[in-house]
């Protein structure tokens, strides 16, 4: 694999990054997930534009221009030579003093991965999550609100999100809901929700404390061309429990019906 790595284009056994890295101290730094089509990248504009937002909500300073991102992420797509491929661009604050204070970072660290196999990990051997659906519970831990940090960044802090798929593992389910600390349906660990009710398709707004997926716009986008009455709603389990389906979407995944959640068949 070749990948790109601060302005460089090298083998992947050559991608090093110093172990003083804030980003592997700390979790300091923010990242997308992307996704190439016979040799076209999805949704690229939009990906670029959320990763330099949260890029800027936390303060980290990029090297690169949108459009220099834009074009290494295609170029890094061209030298691995794959037209279906998962793309992980990745920022960390840089090399610094083994200590919190970001001064001691002089440049941010830029790294660019793609990997051929776009499916999500439980899809291997054909059996695909989007034909016989997920099982998920209601994880006890609560959704890192905007007052700690906002979940519309997308930052390599996973910690809140390993956790709860700690507990989903630990039961043998997919995945897990998050609720928010007052008591409304977020996300699940890395996707976002959907339910639907009565022909009406509802996912919870970017205020109850989601990642604002790239996927999940694209699917409201598409449901309004189509005349579908779809809509951005706080939700409750018990709306969940009852729904007539209920759905997850995120850009490896794409979309993939869930069947059961805490115990109940949807």
């Amino acid at each position: 694999m070749i990948v790109y790595l601060n302005g460089r284009f090298v083998n992947e056994e050559e991608a090093r990054i110093s172990v003083f890295d804030h980003g592997f101290l700390y979790g300091d730094g923010v990242f997308e997930g992307i996704k190439a089509y016979n040799g076209r990248v999805f949704a690229l504009d939009e990906h670029v534009d959320r990763f330099y937002e949260s890029a800027q909500s936390i303060q980290l300073a990029l090297p690169l221009s949108r459009n220099e991102m834009k074009e290494a992420i295609l170029e890094t797509l061209r030298r691995n030579h794959l037209s279906e491929a998962y793309i992980r661009p990745v920022a960390s604050r840089g090399k610094g003093a083994l200590g919190l204070d970001p001064r001691s970072c002089a440049s941010a660290t830029v790294v660019i991965i793609v990997d051929a196999e776009t499916r999500h990990p439980e899809d291997m051997g054909g059996n695909s999550l989007s034909q016989k659906g997920i099982k998920v519970i209601s994880t006890t831990l609560r959704r890192n609100g905007p007052d700690v940090l906002s979940p519309r960044v997308k930052s390599t802090n996973y910690l809140n999100n390993i956790l709860a798929k700690l507990q989903a593992n630990a039961v043998g389910v997919q995945d897990a809901i998050f609720l928010n600390e007052q008591g409304f349906v977020c996300e699940l660990t890395g996707d976002n929700l959907f339910i639907v009710k009565d022909s009406r398709v509802v996912t919870p707004p970017v205020w109850a404390g989601i990642l604002d997926g790239v996927t999940r716009r694209a699917l409201l986008r598409m449901a309004e061309e189509e005349g579908l009455d779809a809509a951005e709603e706080p939700l409750t389990l018990h709306d969940v429990y009852t729904s007539d389906e209920c759905f997850c979407t995120a850009t490896r995944i794409e979309v993939a019906p869930i069947v059961w959640v805490d115990g109940r068949q949807i």
